[in-house]
């Protein structure tokens, strides 16, 4: 295994040991400069109209355009500066489909891209936003070692 596969596959351990992914169930695929991220829709995810939470839409396309980020930082653990979710369908069955990459990248400033799809490869929401690196080494995150 090359080493920047390795990068790739730490990453998504780091990424499945996350707490808060106990709750969501995601499954994480991190290529270089881009992050796929699947997620089974649950009743548990539903607001009181019986569809997904904005939540859910962001969490999806917040992790996809991040993880496509820290795939080309081998370092340190990136951070969200900024993030813009437009939700275009609500969802209430099926498995949510994301996609992030990275469409812009210098020294300090990262840009990344994210679209959200539904079992019938309908877009459901789209997101962009901007990262930075962080002075957290990645060898000292849980899971990445």
């Amino acid at each position: 295994m090359s080493t920047e596969d390795e990068h790739f596959r730490r990453l998504e351990r780091m990424y499945h040991g996350a707490p808060i992914n106990r709750l969501y169930e995601p499954v994480l695929r991190v290529s270089r400069g881009v992050a796929e991220i699947d997620v089974r829709v649950r009743p548990e995810f539903f607001h009181a109209a019986q569809a997904i939470h904005g939540s859910v839409y962001f969490k999806s396309l917040d992790d996809a355009a991040f993880f496509a980020v820290n795939s080309l930082v081998t370092d340190v653990f990136v951070l969200t500066a900024s993030f813009t979710l437009y939700l275009t369908r609500p969802v209430s069955e099926g498995t949510l489909h994301a996609v992030g990459r990275v469409v812009h990248e210098s020294r300090s400033l990262f840009l990344g891209e994210s679209e959200l799809r539904d079992d019938q490869q309908r877009l459901v929401a789209r997101g962009n936003g901007s990262f930075m690196r962080s002075s957290t080494r990645l060898t000292s995150v849980a899971g990445y070692g």
